[in-house]
């Protein structure tokens, strides 16, 4: 047996190795018997403990014995090498001039590692920085084919490769995933006519419905530019000024905002859509994923229990599940509105901060998707994974929902910032069902050979790719003034009064009050009366419950560590 093939042995198989070779040489030379017995002894110990250590490595969760399965699954430990392919000798010392002297320079291999360290970090996403994700696929059950022609609904039992990323919104990468925030729920579909990223929530709405606010919002959710602290005046301050935010504050105070990890959340693509038939006749388009596993919400304590004991309890919960074969599935859904309907509609159709009547626009079954698969490396599949609503395929298009369209730009935008001007390249955003042939060229990191010796212009009479008129978008009649349109007198309030009343029972209710008068009364005093203000105007009983609540909790002492 060669030397490395004993190494990738374990520990128990050595010993139990040794023991025969022990054995042997007893026989041979019986003035050896004496001190063998007491090694034989120890052998058996430590094969013994190391079996016991075995025996409990398999009862853990597969989270925790990743290292341990990788080292099973390897049959020889392979040679050690630069970053260039060479042979390395001696990892274990650095080169220098004798035992004191300085290092060399001439130590390539170790200049070569720490430089490579030094940038081992990409710069975090501004939003959805902590995420989990999975790999699975998605099966047409219904047929829609007389709303949309996209490739992935072509026929019922057709199965389409998918690729999901989970994330909470407001905190950092290293941050706690069970914290109250809304859950990014982003879908890559890799279908035959390339890829669509259906980039949504778990809520069906959200805070603003003009882009403008966005970075001034997220500025709220993130740290205070001096104390580097979230701040709640901040917080609540935008909150009571733009009163469109109440439906989406609603969810998120409630119960919802603090998911069982995120195999237990909806997604929904949040959004309005547009969907063409293979007529080329269009109609708008709400996407649902109702989860399989039932909706479970923690309580704020709860919440705050789990971030405590496990701040990665909503990855780690995702991880073992499909490892364990248990594997989370949604259900499609989609809502239908007709141009015509949008056009006499009483609301905006495309306003982000409201939904669609499930009365008037009734849920259409789709299909089903199953995620199967961990990813291999989390930074090479997840971190590196780049979502954006930006990628349609023909049958899917945008709305004139304002929101959708300025993320169209700037999702891709902050993935060129993140991962260079070629991210589409990195194997988990590459169009595996699909061939991409563009007229892009170099940049960064650029790979697939570039693209070859192919024009590297258009036209041109040299057989590079071609333009295929059979895929031209819907044509759209759009009239109107171009200015600026102050929406915040739109009306805020009804669809959130009867979330309140006809959604939320009597217990959700209560928790509602109390986790928005708690996190409110470490706001200004004045800020505090907005917020008692605001939510009066959804429901009277929810305004003055805050307000009492509100009191109670200024008054309770702030928490100390002194007793550490």
């Amino acid at each position: 047996m060669s030397a490395l093939k004993y190494i990738a042995l374990g520990r128990a198989q050595r010993c139990l190795l040794t023991k025969r070779l022990i054995t042997g040489v007893m026989t041979a030379i019986p003035q050896a018997k004496s001190s063998s017995k007491k090694i034989l002894g120890g052998l058996d110990h430590i094969a013994e403990s190391q079996k016991l250590k075995i025996d409990t490595l398999t009862s853990r969760p597969p989270s925790a014995r990743q290292l341990e399965e990788w080292g099973r699954s390897r049959e020889d430990i392979s040679l050690l090498t630069t970053s260039w392919g060479a042979p390395i000798a001696d990892k274990l010392n650095s080169k220098s001039v004798g035992p004191r002297g300085p290092l060399l320079l001439e130590d390539t291999h170790l200049i070569d590692e720490m430089a490579h360290f030094d940038r081992e970090r990409i710069p975090e996403r501004v939003v959805h920085a902590k995420g989990a994700g999975a790999f699975g696929y998605f099966e047409v059950t219904h047929d829609i084919t007389k709303y949309c022609k996209a490739d992935i609904f072509s026929q019922v039992g057709k199965k389409t490769p998918c690729a999901v990323r989970f994330s909470t919104v407001g905190g950092e990468s290293g941050s706690a995933d069970t914290v109250r925030d809304p859950r990014g729920f982003a879908c890559k579909f890799y279908t035959n006519l390339g890829n669509w990223d259906l980039v949504g929530n778990n809520t069906p709405i959200f805070f603003i419905r003009d882009p403008v606010f966005f970075p001034s919002f997220i500025h709220t959710q993130k740290r205070n530019p001096v104390t580097h602290c979230k701040d709640p005046d901040a917080f609540w301050d935008f909150i009571t000024l733009r009163q469109e935010t109440a439906h989406q504050v609603v969810f998120l105070f409630s119960d919802r905002g603090t998911p069982v990890g995120h195999r237990h959340m909806n997604g929904y693509g949040s959004h309005t859509f547009k969907l063409v038939n293979k007529d080329d006749k269009a109609v708008y388009c709400k996407f649902h994923l109702k989860t399989q596993q039932g909706v479970k919400n923690f309580d704020r304590d709860q919440a705050a229990e789990a971030a405590k004991v496990d701040p990665d309890y909503a990855l780690r919960d995702l991880y073992n599940n499909i490892a364990e074969g248990k594997f989370p599935s949604w259900k499609m859904y989609i809502q239908v509105m007709t141009m015509e309907q949008a056009e006499e509609a009483e609301q905006n159709p495309f306003d982000l901060t409201k939904v669609w009547s499930h009365k008037d626009f009734p849920l259409i079954e789709v299909g089903k998707m199953t995620l199967n698969k961990n990813p291999r490396n989390y930074f090479a599949e997840v971190e590196q994974a780049a979502f954006s609503p930006n990628n349609m395929v023909p049958g899917i298009e945008p709305s004139p929902d304002k929101m959708l369209q300025a993320r169209l730009f700037s999702y891709d935008d902050t993935h060129r910032h993140r991962l260079g001007a070629n991210f589409r390249q990195i194997p988990v955003n590459c169009p595996i069902n699909s061939q991409a042939a563009t007229y892009y060229r170099d940049g960064p990191m650029s790979m697939e050979l570039n693209q070859e010796g192919a024009p590297n212009y258009f036209p041109n009479s040299f057989s590079g790719p071609s333009q295929d008129k059979t895929y031209a978008e819907h044509v759209t009649k759009i009239s109107g003034e171009a200015r600026r349109i102050d929406s915040s007198h739109d009306d805020n309030y009804s669809q959130v009064t009867a979330f309140y009343n006809d959604v939320l029972k009597e217990d959700e209710k209560i928790r509602l009050s109390d986790n928005i008068a708690h996190h409110s009364s470490k706001a200004h005093p004045y800020i505090q009366k907005r917020v008692v203000e605001m939510f009066s105007k959804v429901h009277e009983e929810l305004g003055k419950e805050i307000e009492e609540k509100q009191e109670l909790y200024r008054k309770m002492p702030n928490p100390t560590l002194k007793h550490l």
